[in-house]
């Protein structure tokens, strides 16, 4: 039974961090001279801190989403979640690939309901996955602040 709880983690890591690669290509194939030209607010992050706050996140979403998993079997909650990570993975794309900043910004609504369902989900079955998002709401939601101005501004 060990062995299968630790595989399962595995798989859930593997295709978290997979997921946002496609956003990777966008942003390392179309972000520039675009994203050079338009006009950020001035509380815009710089490039670097993004990497690292990614891949916390993440990690911490594939920790909760598997303590769901291996504690309850509930494969609604894994759809929810495997659901909302495409909805994740596209915002890269719209927003960098495509350039569509009021796309990006509904994807970014539809993911923070996509967070917040969850998040009551986890409340329901363990209070410590639900803390697990905590940090991950709240990056979205400065997120969702950080599209909102770039799109007002340009």
């Amino acid at each position: 039974m060990t062995k299968n709880k630790y595989l399962s983690l595995s798989i859930i890591l593997i295709i978290t961090f997979i997921a946002p690669l496609m956003g990777s290509y966008a942003t390392s194939q179309f972000k520039e001279p675009w994203y050079s030209e338009i006009i950020l607010p001035s509380f815009n992050p710089p490039s670097w801190v993004f990497a690292p706050v990614w891949s916390t996140l993440y990690l911490m979403m594939s920790i909760a989403i598997w303590k769901i998993w291996i504690n309850t079997f509930n494969s609604k909650v894994l759809k929810l979640y495997f659901v909302h990570l495409f909805f994740n993975s596209t915002w890269t794309i719209i927003f960098f690939g495509f350039h569509q900043i009021g796309f990006a910004l509904i994807n970014l609504i539809v993911i923070l309901i996509f967070i917040i369902i969850l998040m009551k989900e986890y409340y329901i079955k363990d209070k410590i996955c639900f803390y697990l998002m905590v940090p991950y709401l709240t990056w979205s939601s400065y997120a969702l602040i950080l599209n909102f101005s770039i799109y007002l501004l340009n």
